[in-house]
C-alpha cells in the first residue's frame, strides 16, 4: 500500500496535524494551512509521486476569502490519480509563497490569478499581469468587482440619441447597476468633461415659447374628457343620437303615432273584435250515421244550426217515449214471431207434446 492509498484518513500525518481530507468523486481533496502550501506542494511530489501539475486558481468565498487550489496527479500506470491541495487567504491581505520553486508550471497560473483576484504571490520572478490591459484598475473575479460594461469599451456602432449628426436634444444617459461614471473610473478617469446638469423645468402658459419652437406642457386631462384632438372630433360631430327603450320604438314609429292621435287617447273607442258564428262547419262535432240506416234520413250539412236542434215540443215528447216503453208489457218468450220459419226440428217437438197431451 502507498501512501496515496491512506487518504484521506493519513491526512493529518502526512501533511501536518492542521491538515483535514476528503474523496468524492474519485477526487481527493487536501485542506493545508497559509502556512505550511509550500510544504503541502512538497509532500504531493516527493511522497505521493504527483509530478503532474494542471492548474492553480482560486475562488471567491464573501465572509472566508480567497480559496488557492492547485491540482496535481500522478499518472502512474493504469490509473491516474488525482488530488487538490487547497488553502485560505484573508480579503484584506491575500498573500501566498510562489509556488514555481516545485511545480515550474505554476509560474503562468499564478500571474493569471493575481490580476483577476489580487492575490500576490511572493517570490514569483514576473509577476506582471497576463489578460488584461495596462493601466486596467480592478480585479474582474472579484464578487465587488464593479461591472464595467461600456465604460472601458462602447459597443460596436452603438450611439446615443445626441451623439450623431441629426441634432436631436440629447437624452440623459443611463447606466445599468454596478457601472460607475466612466470619468470617475476607468481607463477615461479624469478625461472627459462633466456631464451637463440638466435644467429644471418651470411652469409656464400654454401659449408661452410657441414663437420660440417649443412646445407647450401638456395638460393633465382624465379619461372622461379624453385627449385634445378627441375634443375637437367631438365638437365638429353632431349630437348623438338619444337611446330609446323597445316599449319607445324608433323615430318613424313614433312619428306615425303622433299622425294618429284618436288610437293613443285613453278614451277613444276601439272597434269591436270580429266574432266567431257557431255554424261554421268546423265548430259542430262529425255525427256518423248506423250502416244499415237510410241515407235520406241524415240531416244535411248545409242546413242551419236552428233546424237540427230540437224544438221544446219535441224534447219533451222524447222524455215521454222513455215511460211509454216501461208501462208496455213484455211479449210472450213462446209466441213466435209473426213471419219467421220454423225449424223442422221445433215443429216435430212440438207434435209429440200435442199427441200426448190428447
Amino acid at each position: 500500500m502507498t501512501e496515496f492509498d491512506r487518504l484521506p484518513e493519513a491526512a493529518a500525518e502526512i501533511f501536518g496535524a492542521e491538515a483535514t481530507a476528503e474523496q468524492a468523486y474519485d477526487l481527493l481533496t487536501v485542506d493545508v494551512p497559509a502556512a505550511a502550501w509550500i510544504s503541502a506542494l512538497e509532500t504531493a511530489r516527493d511522497r505521493l509521486g504527483c509530478g503532474y501539475f494542471d492548474w492553480l486558481s482560486a475562488v471567491d468565498e464573501p465572509g472566508i476569502g480567497f480559496r488557492v487550489c492547485a491540482h496535481v496527479a500522478d499518472p502512474g500506470p493504469g490509473s491516474v490519480r488525482h488530488l487538490v491541495l487547497r488553502t485560505t487567504v484573508p480579503h484584506d491581505a491575500p498573500e501566498l509563497p510562489t509556488a514555481t520553486g516545485v511545480y515550474a508550471g505554476a509560474a503562468w497560473h499564478e500571474r493569471e490569478t493575481h490580476e483577476m483576484f489580487g492575490v500576490d504571490f511572493t517570490g514569483h520572478p514576473h509577476l506582471v499581469p497576463l489578460l488584461l490591459p495596462e493601466g486596467f484598475e480592478g480585479h474582474p473575479l472579484r464578487k465587488d468587482f464593479v461591472l464595467a460594461a461600456r465604460v472601458a469599451k462602447s459597443w460596436p456602432g452603438a450611439k446615443e440619441p445626441g451623439e450623431s449628426d441629426h441634432g436631436g436634444p440629447k437624452r440623459r444617459q443611463m447606466l445599468p447597476p454596478g457601472v460607475p461614471d466612466p470619468n470617475e473610473w476607468g481607463p477615461l478617469k479624469g478625461q472627459l468633461p462633466p456631464a451637463p446638469a440638466r435644467a429644471a423645468r418651470t411652469p409656464r402658459a400654454a401659449g408661452a415659447g410657441a414663437a420660440a419652437g417649443e412646445r407647450p406642457v401638456r395638460r393633465a386631462r382624465s379619461v372622461t374628457e379624453g385627449s385634445a384632438s378627441q375634443q375637437a372630433e367631438a365638437a365638429a360631430t353632431p349630437a348623438p343620437r338619444r337611446t330609446r327603450s323597445v316599449s319607445q320604438g324608433s323615430a318613424s314609429q313614433r312619428a306615425a303615432a303622433e299622425a294618429r292621435p284618436e288610437a293613443t287617447e285613453p278614451g277613444a273607442e276601439r272597434p269591436a273584435p270580429r266574432r266567431r258564428t257557431s255554424d261554421a262547419p268546423w265548430n259542430q262535432p262529425r255525427q256518423t250515421a248506423p250502416a244499415g240506416e237510410d241515407e235520406a234520413a241524415k240531416p244535411d250539412a248545409a242546413e242551419p244550426e236552428a233546424a237540427q236542434q230540437p224544438s221544446e215540443a219535441e224534447a219533451e215528447a222524447a222524455q215521454a217515449k222513455p215511460d211509454a216503453a216501461q208501462a208496455r208489457p213484455e211479449p210472450d218468450a213462446a209466441q213466435p214471431e209473426p213471419g219467421a220459419a220454423e225449424n223442422p226440428d221445433t215443429a216435430d217437438d212440438k207434435g209429440t207434446e200435442g199427441g200426448e197431451a190428447q
